[in-house]
């Protein structure tokens, strides 16, 4: 507010003793406005609590992931095998067909090269 902006020492006494009666008067208006609006009214003004949890809620839950995890290796072999599993060969273009391909893409690429001029 005012009070950011301005510094504090270059006030006189007679100043810091009406900014803190004023004060004093918003917090009072404030308890009573909380008062009169009731427990709906403040539920934006009150500071939230942090939320904890229990020391059996978090064992709770602890075990479940732990059971999760024991599902999710369980459903591999638990010791690799020393020989590694053959991958597929990867399919080879044949020569000509390599040829071809590459054919089509430069006609395609003049083609497109001669549309912009």
């Amino acid at each position: 507010m005012f009070i950011d902006t301005m510094n504090l020492l270059d006030l006189t006494i007679n100043q810091l003793k009406r900014a803190a009666a004023i004060k004093e008067q918003i917090a009072a208006m404030t308890k009573e406005l909380r008062s009169i609006l009731g427990a709906s009214g403040n539920s934006g003004a009150t500071l939230k609590r942090k939320r904890t949890m229990s020391a059996s809620a978090k064992r709770k839950i602890a075990a479940a992931q732990k059971a999760r995890w024991a599902t999710l290796r369980g459903a591999r072999p638990a010791t690799r095998s020393v020989k590694p599993v053959a991958r597929p060969k990867k399919k080879r273009m044949s020569p000509a067909a390599r040829a071809k391909l590459s054919a089509k893409l430069k006609a395609y690429w003049a083609a497109k090269k001669a549309g912009k001029k």
